[in-house]
């Protein structure tokens, strides 16, 4: 009796530190123009999700996205995340599911500001292509579409 009641507390205590370690915030290094308010709302929906945001000012997002090989694809700002790059007001479903699957990409992309993108305005369902980026920034067809 005693053993069966270590052993619960046991598997209690471990689903709890467990469940902690899955919803722990995912960091994400975001880099946008000062002055862009879209991008700070698109920081909030992102910290809204349990994203962890540092935004990085730049006055010249150009060479940004030249260092970071999102500039075929560009949008306002460019997210570091877990090795890849997002590029625009990209839904989170699309980040996690890239992040889940870690397909051999070097990001994703929603190109231009679409008014009813995250950050943007409120979200029309089914009308969202994410972009697939290549190894050289390059489109490479629709990842997902949201």
């Amino acid at each position: 009796m005693q053993r069966n009641i270590i052993s619960f507390i046991y598997l209690g205590l471990l689903s709890i530190f467990s469940s902690q370690l899955i919803a722990a915030p995912i960091n994400a290094t975001l880099h946008k123009d000062p002055n862009c308010g879209c991008c700070v709302e698109y920081a909030h929906y992102l910290e809204k999700n349990g994203f962890n945001v540092i935004s990085k000012n730049h006055a010249n997002m150009t060479l940004v996205k030249q260092r970071l090989g999102t500039l075929k694809a560009a949008s306002c700002h460019t997210i570091e995340i877990q090795g890849y790059v997002v590029e625009g007001h990209v839904p989170v479903a699309a980040i996690e599911k890239m992040l889940k699957e870690q397909p051999d990409i070097k990001g994703l992309s929603l190109p231009g500001m679409p008014y009813n993108s995250p950050g943007m305005g409120p979200e029309k369902k089914g009308s969202l292509q994410i972009l697939g980026l290549n190894a050289q920034g390059k489109p490479t067809g629709v990842y997902i579409t949201l």
